[in-house]
């Protein structure tokens, strides 16, 4: 990687380590690689979304393999996208970039946009997402946001442990004073300070005397004292929840060939209450397609 220097960037200390501690120690990541397209990073992007890279990298080089380009994913039926999905969850997503393939390849020329606007109106890609893919596939200087990079600015800028509740507004202003003006650093910064957070300023075990920017911490230097303020909501379990059972009847329809009975897929969950609840929600969510007399199957 090349550090590109900018006098009038406004780049201080901190600003300083975090990049060249991320030009030294960045993980060799497939879409960070030079030769990643702009599809490739929308698809990490949304691959990663409450995803560990562990469990992304074989489903991201298998789905690169199969669908190099957007028009390659557009021409398939969307539940060959949820299939391809295997386990990562929330399947949505998967649906979501086969929306955004066919957008893409129908308004776009079969090129993913590089303006905010026009990703923000890719199905299924948010204000994180069209983020992070102006900044990592295009270079465009826009501050990107994350939970490691939350939890970074929380501790080494605001001295508090915890991020506590997510603010979008709040948060976007925090790290847009942290980026240098040139766009190169800024993009520098941005995926510094996430895998900072990611893999030495973590929630539960911070490595602080790793820490390349240990020497500029508010929170280190208060003492790190135990954080007592707002926190976001706790994610409910999902050992017996709707999305476990949403997830046993999507995993039934990835491995059949054809379509699966009514009364096959209800005897996947005992409380046929909750089963029922979850086969109308993966039906309105466009996630299976079929009825209790014809029988169900992807999309």
């Amino acid at each position: 990687m090349t550090v590109t220097r900018n006098a009038n960037s406004g780049e201080n200390a901190l600003v300083g380590a975090v990049i060249e501690w991320f030009v030294g120690n960045a993980r060799d990541l497939p879409w960070r690689s030079p030769d990643c397209t702009p599809w490739g990073v929308l698809v990490s992007e949304v691959m990663l979304q409450q995803t560990p890279v562990s469990r992304v990298l074989p489903r991201f080089d298998e789905w690169m393999r199969r669908w190099p380009s957007p028009a390659d994913l557009a021409a398939e039926a969307p539940g060959e996208a949820v299939r391809a999905w295997h386990r990562l969850g929330y399947p949505r997503r998967a649906l979501n970039l086969h929306a955004a393939a066919v957008t893409i390849t129908e308004r776009h020329r079969g090129e993913v946009p590089r303006d905010l606007v026009s990703l923000l109106a890719l199905p299924g890609v948010g204000d994180y997402t069209a983020r992070a893919v102006a900044s990592f596939a295009f270079g465009e200087r826009h501050p990107v946001v994350d939970t490691n990079v939350r939890r970074v600015i929380a501790r080494a800028i605001v001295g508090h442990g915890e991020a506590g509740p997510p603010s979008t507004r709040r948060d976007l202003a925090a790290m847009e004073a942290l980026l240098p003006a040139a766009p190169a650093d800024a993009k520098l910064v941005n995926a510094g300070t996430m895998e900072l957070g990611a893999l030495v300023c973590t929630a539960r075990s911070p490595r602080c005397d790793d820490c390349p920017i240990a020497g500029h911490c508010a929170w280190r230097a208060a003492g790190r004292p135990a954080y007592s303020g707002p926190r976001a909501a706790v994610q409910k379990k999902f050992e017996g929840s709707d999305r476990q059972v949403r997830g046993l009847i999507v995993a039934a329809l990835r491995q059949a060939d054809g379509l699966v009975q009514h009364s096959d897929l209800a005897g996947l969950w005992p409380d046929a209450t909750q089963f029922e609840r979850a086969l109308r929600g993966l039906l309105a969510d466009g996630l299976a397609t079929g009825t209790a007399a014809s029988g169900y199957r992807l999309p």
